[in-house]
């Protein structure tokens, strides 16, 4: 899982720096050195991303969602600050007022949004937060220009350009997406049809959460939840694969996340959660 922690402490040995504050020692790449590393890829900014305590996130909408409507930030269900949910475990409607910082295209830090309550929260088949806000995605668009990034309502594609976008580390990785895991196994959880990434997107700890863009339609396909560190098989930072037949792979080094589109059909009028509406799959409580 991609907390800060593991990733701060891999880049503090890789590089042999003194041990600072995890945030002290963010690298600071800019989006033109990050587009850079992979010219073919559409231009993919911060606007609309959020930095967490201890994540990253983004304010989000679904295709049918109004300005009108209480905005909503997406991150990964082991962010939540009431800690990892355990396995079966849906946390729905819970108050929270957890803050974000609302980032820019240049990843500057323009404001702070504050969250009413955690409308979903589940590590059970995906791994996933939904926040609602206090605020609507118009007061958002006049008083910071930012417009939410809109969740696509498709399954993603294989061989898709994307890029994730940390918050957290204001960085973005471009690579593509490799391919999809039947089940995904970490420690005491299992997710279902999980994105693995090309090797090009080498996220570290503190990239949980970040919205995983589709360069072609600029829209969020997952949401970047793990990786496997260092080869070993199903534990805690460190999933691997299991095929329709049981058949176990590990790919160390090989960084994953989980679909977002599965979430657009439980989100109903006024950006409600409903897991019982038509076509919503996600685990109810």
């Amino acid at each position: 899982m991609k907390k800060p922690l593991a990733g701060a402490l891999l880049a503090l040995l890789l590089t042999g720096a003194a041990a600072v504050p995890a945030a002290a020692s963010a690298p600071r790449e800019t989006v033109a050195q990050a587009q850079a590393q992979t010219p073919a890829v559409a231009a993919v900014d911060f606007a609309g991303t959020v930095a967490l305590s201890n994540c990253s996130g983004s304010v989000v909408r679904t295709p049918s969602s109004l300005p009108s409507d209480p905005a909503l930030v997406l991150s990964n269900g082991h962010c939540l600050e009431t800690g990892m949910p355990g396995p079966g475990q849906v946390v729905v409607n819970k108050r929270s007022s957890r803050s974000f910082t609302l980032l820019n295209s240049a990843g500057t830090g323009v404001g702070t949004l504050r969250a009413s309550k955690i409308a979903y929260g589940t590590m059970t088949d995906t791994d996933i937060s939904i926040y609602q806000l206090t605020k609507t995605y118009a007061q958002i668009q006049s008083t910071y220009g930012i417009s939410a990034l809109t969740l696509n309502d498709t399954h993603p594609v294989q061989g898709s350009a994307i890029s994730v976008v940390s918050g957290y580390w204001k960085r973005i990785y471009n690579c593509s997406i490799d391919g999809f895991v039947y089940r995904m196994k970490e420690g005491d959880w299992t997710w279902k049809d999980s994105v693995r990434y090309t090797s090009a997107c080498n996220t570290i700890g503190g990239t949980s959460g970040s919205p995983v863009i589709d360069t072609a339609t600029g829209k969020v396909v997952a949401v970047n939840n793990t990786g496997n560190e260092n080869g070993e098989s199903c534990t805690v930072n460190n999933p691997c694969e299991i095929d329709e037949n049981g058949v176990v792979t590990v790919r160390q080094g090989i960084n994953y996340a989980q679909e977002t589109y599965i979430i657009v059909p439980c989100i109903g009028a006024g950006n409600v959660i409903d897991l019982n509406r038509p076509g919503c799959t996600l685990p109810k409580p």
